[in-house]
């Protein structure tokens, strides 16, 4: 194996594990599905650089790595590849029909290279989900149908494989020949009453890129670069903003700041790096999960950068507990419909069961009476809801213990938010997750006590 690949083997393969990334119905590692992409591509190409970047294709939308690290491990061609590969689409873009729009213009500019591993990415995909769910493979496949033409440039083998795959899918999932997915026509939302939609995008929307943003030291291309890494740290500042004859230019990174002028060391404002100041949360999130630095713009030119240890910073934490108390809500509020009258008891371990017991007579000793139910761990009240199948797949879980997973890591980020703990070393992947995914979990958790109609959280 190329040394090239085989770094991006391990690379990827140790990313996806520390989080412990699984494919969603069969529950393998995610690996699998890296090593399926990879030797697809093997088939077509012996090019270190789009094997390598097959390996590597899923590791910036899914785990805690960046595109600069990506280039700092792998050099420039590969870092393109897997940019090509990254979606482009963020969560403010609109809905799931929207977003997926905007990502197949982002891959129909793609390079040959990249449309091969996206070709082959998509066989894979395309069987796994219509095995696992075949309610959600018609979406998919709709949505792989809309995408091919955009992949013509990709390798001819791969192209007409996929599409004899769809062809299959289609018969095997009885359905009618698929029209391509236009944004109007893809998008179904279930209807909510206005004032529940009205609070949920005011709480969605009320912390903006400009409440985060630090101001961005500005140094002239031709500045002995020593002397502005040392300035830049006084400031506090690791990245300072660069001009040419007065113009923002781009930006460097204080730490590389060691040798000659400041402009050795330049580096472009990408677009997918740039927000405007009123951009919400997770849109800035969805940047810092690609790359290190997400750059602010005012009246139209760069003028702050946020980076993920300033989401440590108050706006960012209470909005966070906000967002998991509002979860707990509509757990409850499931579980109180479900198992009306207390019958949920029966679904509690005797301990935990007891734990709550003991905590509702306290309050109820200081004369701060609690329903029981609201005296359970949130974790408890987690694994109680998802032991209704309907309801945790729903959420897009396959198995109890996934979305027990999930459970613990929202607790985890919740425990460490109250007690005033780090929140972007440990638990930057469940922000991501909660943040790309917000809408999906609000309209999955009603106030009416009905459960979720239709799985949200697509593959």
């Amino acid at each position: 194996m190329d040394p090239l690949v085989r770094k991006a083997r391990d690379f990827a393969t140790q990313m996806h594990r520390r989080i412990d990334h699984r494919r969603k119905y069969s529950n393998q590692p995610y690996e699998a599905h890296l090593k399926a992409v990879a030797q697809t591509v093997a088939t077509v190409s012996d090019d270190p650089e789009t094997l390598a970047a097959a390996w590597l294709h899923d590791v910036v939308e899914d785990t805690e790595t960046t595109l600069e690290e990506i280039r700092k491990e792998f050099g420039d061609g590969v870092a393109g590849l897997v940019d090509e590969l990254t979606d482009v689409s963020r969560p403010g873009d609109g809905n799931r029909a929207l977003r997926k729009a905007i990502d197949r213009e982002h891959t129909g500019r793609a390079s040959p290279r990249a449309k091969t591993v996206k070709l082959a990415d998509l066989l894979d995909n395309c069987r796994d989900i219509r095995r696992g769910d075949p309610r959600f493979a018609q979406v998919f496949v709709r949505e792989t149908q809309a995408l091919l033409p955009r992949l013509r440039e990709g390798d001819e083998r791969l192209y007409a494989r996929l599409e004899r795959e769809i062809e299959t899918s289609q018969r095997t999932l009885g359905m009618p020949e698929a029209a391509p997915v236009s944004p109007v026509q893809g998008s179904v939302r279930r209807e909510r009453e206005c004032a529940q939609r009205d609070t949920v995008n005011l709480f969605v929307d009320s912390v903006r890129a400009l409440d985060l943003a630090a101001p961005l030291p500005w140094f002239d291309v031709d500045r002995d670069a020593i002397s502005a890494a040392r300035d830049a740290a006084g400031a506090g500042a690791e990245v300072i903003g660069l001009t040419e004859r007065g113009l923002p230019c781009g930006y460097a990174i204080r730490d590389e700041l060691d040798r000659g002028r400041c402009g050795d060391r330049l580096r472009p404002f990408l677009p997918q790096q740039t927000l405007p100041r009123d951009a919400a949360l997770r849109d800035v999130v969805h940047v810092l999960n690609r790359h290190e630095s997400c750059f602010v713009s005012l009246l139209g030119q760069v003028g702050g950068v946020i980076q993920r240890a300033h989401l440590n910073g108050p706006f960012v934490r209470m909005w966070l507990f906000g967002l998991v108390t509002l979860l707990e809500m509509r757990i409850v509020d499931q579980i109180r419909a479900g198992w009306p009258n207390e019958t949920w008891r029966a679904q509690v371990p005797p301990g935990r069961l007891q734990k709550a017991e003991a905590l509702a007579a306290e309050r109820a000793r200081r004369g701060q009476p609690a329903d029981l139910l609201d005296c359970l761990q949130f974790a408890d009240k987690g694994r109680l809801l998802f032991t209704d199948p309907l309801r945790r797949e729903a959420l897009g879980f396959k198995s109890v213990g996934a979305a027990e997973q999930a459970v613990k890591d929202v607790e985890s980020l919740r425990n460490n938010l109250a007690h005033g703990q780090d929140i972007v070393t440990g638990d930057w992947v469940v922000i991501a997750r909660l943040t790309r995914n917000l809408e999906e979990i609000l309209e999955n958790f009603p106030t009416n006590g009905q459960a979720p109609a239709t799985r949200s959280n697509p593959a």
